[in-house]
């Protein structure tokens, strides 16, 4: 620890596992004070006890819900410093199948989300005269895409362009707002739902040979939240492991030994 979050207060929503989690722990770790906004309930209490924090049981996709959750991190701490959010949803959906009800709920949650608690947080980042804004954007949509993610890579897109947008506007105010863009992470859903031939057949792809872990991406949101990145606004941070930068797959180089 080296508490460069010492005396700040974050909300961290999406944070019952995953990068999320790895993101409250990191932010703990660092000296802040950790509210946990979550719908995965048990989970999201077991991780908020876990480093000390609080949790409230949070629909992103709800407005009113994510404003519940700034009221109550303002009256259990007295302000909000950091306001992360994590929380996203990926099915695998063909456009051809994908419904307007399932567009709306993949947009909903992770466009959505990120607009709710940007709109929540910058009344009293306003009043306290400053903080920051940070979401977990994605590679796919703003840089690459395969098929069955035509709705999560246009939400993601669509982040980034609000991270512009409410920086601009909320500079004024001294909020910067900002993102992580991850390649692939090795969480446990992809283990549970992807398997060992996907991990390898991306490890493949990937430069430096591995999927990123959770606290690779977590190490990005500390920096963005702390003092070390006052001067860095309406941009992001990818974390791919080098993942977007070949032409194709020939790119393996022979190593020569000195």
């Amino acid at each position: 620890m080296s508490g460069r979050l010492e005396g700040k207060v974050a909300v961290v929503i999406g944070a019952a596992g995953g990068i999320g989690q790895s993101v409250a722990e990191s932010f703990a770790r660092e000296g802040a004070k950790v509210v946990i906004g979550d719908s995965k309930e048990a989970e999201g209490r077991a991780v908020a006890q876990a480093i000390g924090g609080d949790f409230l049981a949070t629909d992103v996709g709800r407005h009113d819900d994510v404003q519940a959750l700034v009221d109550f991190t303002i009256a259990r701490h007295g302000r909000l410093d950091i306001a992360v959010q994590n929380a996203g949803i990926y099915p695998w959906q063909l456009i051809e199948d994908t419904s307007p009800g399932d567009w709306d709920r993949v947009l909903g949650v992770n466009l959505g989300g990120c607009f709710n608690l940007a709109r929540a947080a910058l009344a009293p980042m306003k009043a306290q005269g400053g903080g920051r804004i940070l979401f977990t954007s994605s590679i796919t949509g703003p840089r690459v895409v395969g098929p069955g993610h035509g709705h999560y890579a246009a939400s993601k897109a669509g982040i980034n362009g609000l991270i512009r947008a409410a920086a601009l506007e909320f500079s004024a105010y001294g909020i910067t707002v900002n993102g992580v863009e991850p390649g692939n992470i090795l969480t446990d859903a992809i283990r549970l739902h992807r398997g060992a031939a996907y991990i390898a057949d991306m490890e493949a792809s990937i430069p430096l040979g591995r999927l990123g872990s959770t606290r690779d991406v977590a190490n990005a949101f500390v920096f963005l939240a702390s003092d070390d990145a006052s001067y860095i606004t309406g941009t992001t941070i990818i974390v791919d492991g080098g993942q977007i930068l070949p032409e194709g797959n020939d790119f393996r180089i022979e190593v020569k030994s000195l």
